[in-house]
C-alpha cells in the first residue's frame, strides 16, 4: 500500500478561518486572507472545533493517491458520496500479465486458505486472459476479476468530510484495509493543519465511543506513521 498527499489548499487553517469571519467581518475575504494574526486564526478554529459549526472546514480540501489497494477497499471508500475520485479503469486497462493481489491477514496466516486463495486468483486471471485472448473485449473480460485485485485511485475531500472519514474508518471495528489507508492519510494531513486535525480519528479519541453496542472496547490507538 502506498498512500501520497498530492496537493492540499496552502494555508488550510488560515483558509477555514478567513471563511468562517467573513461572516462577521465588514472587510473581504481577500483582506482577512492577508491581515489576519495567527493568533486570530487559532482562535476562530477554536470556536470552529467546539461549537460544531463546520461548514467553514469545507473550504480547505486534500487530494491523495491511493496505490496498491484492493478493488474491496476501494468499493468501501467510494461510499464516502462527498468527495471526488477517480480510479484505474479495468475497462480501458487490460492486463498482459497476472497483476498483483492484495492477500488478507487472515488468510495469509493460514498455509492452506493462501493455498486456496492464490489458486482462486490464478484461475479467475487466467480465464480473464482466455476471454481477452479469444477476442472478448476488456471491459467485458473484467467480469471475471476478484475484489482482490490490485488498484489505484485518486481521492479529494473537504476537511469537513475527511474529519467524518477518519471518525468511522480509523476506527478499531473498520475493515483492516480501509483502516490502514485512513490511517495513513491522517499521518499525511495532521502535520499541515495540527489545530484541525489535533483529535481527529475514531470517536473514542475525544470521549466515549460512538459506537453503542458494537464498541470494541478498548482506547483509540494511532497507527504508526508511514514515513
Amino acid at each position: 500500500m502506498d498512500v501520497r498527499l498530492l496537493y492540499h489548499t496552502p494555508e488550510p487553517e488560515r483558509a477555514v478561518a478567513v471563511a468562517a469571519r467573513l461572516c462577521y467581518a465588514p472587510v473581504g475575504a481577500a483582506e482577512l486572507m492577508e491581515g489576519m494574526a495567527a493568533e486570530a486564526v487559532r482562535k476562530v478554529l477554536r470556536t470552529i472545533m467546539t461549537s460544531g459549526h463546520y461548514s467553514a472546514l469545507e473550504h480547505a480540501t486534500y487530494t491523495f493517491a491511493i496505490d496498491g489497494v484492493s478493488r474491496a477497499m476501494t468499493h468501501q471508500l467510494v461510499r464516502h458520496r462527498l468527495a471526488s475520485y477517480n480510479q484505474q479503469s479495468q475497462r480501458y486497462v487490460s492486463y498482459a500479465e497476472e497483476p498483483r493481489f492484495i492477500v488478507p491477514p487472515a488468510v495469509a496466516a493460514d498455509p492452506v486458505a493462501r493455498e486456496r486463495f492464490e489458486e482462486a486468483t490464478a484461475a479467475a486471471f487466467a480465464a480473464y486472459r482466455g476471454l481477452i485472448d479469444t477476442g472478448v473485449p476488456a471491459e467485458d473480460a473484467r467480469y471475471l476479476l476478484p475484489n482482490a485485485m490490485e488498484t489505484k485511485i485518486a481521492v479529494t475531500m473537504n476537511v469537513r468530510e475527511l474529519l467524518h472519514f477518519f471518525e468511522l474508518r480509523c476506527c478499531k471495528r473498520a475493515q483492516w484495509e480501509i483502516r490502514e489507508v485512513a490511517s495513513a492519510m491522517l499521518g499525511l494531513a495532521e502535520p499541515t493543519a495540527p489545530y484541525v486535525f489535533m483529535d481527529a480519528g475514531a470517536s473514542c479519541r475525544r470521549g466515549p465511543c460512538r459506537e453503542g453496542v458494537m464498541t470494541c472496547g478498548e482506547p483509540f490507538e494511532r497507527a504508526p506513521r508511514r514515513e
